[in-house]
């Protein structure tokens, strides 16, 4: 199928897969590799189930270079339910929830953390509207912290986390939902990572959380079972039904980065497509105007406005009729947003590109 038949989509997520894993799994979706059924037929207790699922897990650790000590589950819920994990299983009594504060995201996980325990907000970026990130010296870490909370890309916002605080030995743990392997990242420095997988890594239904096995390993007992990390942790994900086929597409999408050239050239890849978008923007005069602070601009989400909102609703009215899809901002902001993850393809940015100078022309 070629490029031009589909729609460009920037959606925020449940976002862009590649073409090359849906592909795939449409020839894989009837008779999986032989066995006369679909993988979401098959029993999640089964030997053909587990090779994919814990292939899966090594793809993960390989691409992302996770540290021994580190393991690899595969939860439900969406980060949304993390927000609430997190501090039940990590923040004791006489102990404070550390977090940053940088927006949307970031300001539900902190809902969700003060119905647990104790909360505190160590930094925050409201007087700029959110619309930068703090540098890491702005977030000072208290000596009772149980773990230091981020989220590394604001969606809605646009911004993003140029480098992450050294948190010493008070756990690290970001919310990375949204720019996930887009990058290579020194996962070392952080106790933590949880990413719902409709953005970066598959299709909405499973959450990857990685982390240190000592925070995994003993959650407390008067926990409901399944919000327990310890329980997925000892039961290798596979305690209740995982969401096997989402499992089984994020494989497909682990072994296409890894084909890529892995996260180095996804870098790259992800940087030129920011580079492509952010320079139609800059170069407009006062027509297009990025949102975010330039040494915190998003590579995953683009945030602009024009110099209306009746122009705005013009753009994305005139997008949607050229195949854009995906471009309106966030309802709680409003402007415009392109959502360029791993798997947008760089002539779909071009695409873009062309349009938005062609709109400029003749509506500046």
């Amino acid at each position: 199928m070629e490029q031009h038949q589909r729609a460009y989509n920037f959606n925020a997520g449940p976002a862009a897969l590649p073409l090359e894993v849906l592909e795939r799994a449409q020839s894989e979706f009837i008779d999986f590799r032989g066995h006369g059924m679909s993988i979401m037929e098959m029993s999640h207790r089964g030997a053909v189930y587990e090779q994919v699922h814990n292939e899966a897990k090594q793809l993960l650790k390989e691409l992302f270079h996770i540290p021994d000590g580190y393991d690899v589950l595969f939860l439900q819920g969406g980060a949304s339910t993390q927000f609430a994990m997190v501090p039940m299983n990590l923040l004791a009594a006489g102990k404070v929830g550390a977090y940053v504060h940088t927006g949307s995201w970031a300001s539900k996980a902190i809902k969700e953390a003060e119905l647990i325990g104790e909360t505190r907000v160590i930094a925050s970026t409201e007087a700029d509207r959110f619309m930068r990130m703090p540098a890491p010296e702005e977030i000072v870490v208290p000596a009772n912290a149980a773990y230091v909370h981020l989220t590394s890309n604001e969606t809605i916002e646009g911004t993003q986390f140029a480098a992450y605080p050294d948190t010493g030995a008070v756990p690290l743990i970001a919310d990375m939902s949204s720019d996930i392997l887009c990058r290579p990242v020194d996962v070392s420095k952080f106790g933590m990572i949880y990413a719902g997988a409709q953005k970066n890594l598959g299709p909405s239904g499973v959450t990857v959380v990685i982390a240190k096995e000592e925070l995994l390993a003993n959650s407390p007992a008067t926990i409901p079972t399944m919000l327990r990390y310890s329980t997925h942790y000892k039961n290798n994900s596979l305690y209740n039904t995982p969401s096997s086929f989402s499992i089984y597409m994020v494989n497909l999408v682990l072994q296409w980065l890894k084909d890529r050239g892995g996260l180095a050239q996804v870098e790259r890849d992800n940087q030129a497509k920011a580079e492509l978008l952010y320079g139609v923007i800059d170069s407009s005069g006062d027509f297009y105007r990025g949102c975010a602070a330039r040494d915190s601009r998003s590579m995953m989400n683009v945030t602009f406005r024009l110099t209306d909102e009746e122009l705005e609703k013009t753009f994305i009215k005139e997008a949607g009729e050229a195949g854009f899809v995906g471009l309106k901002g966030h309802r709680s902001v409003g402007g415009l947003r392109a959502s360029i993850y791993n798997a947008v393809p760089y002539a779909s940015c071009e695409a873009l590109v062309q349009f938005m100078k062609q709109f400029q022309q003749k509506n500046g």
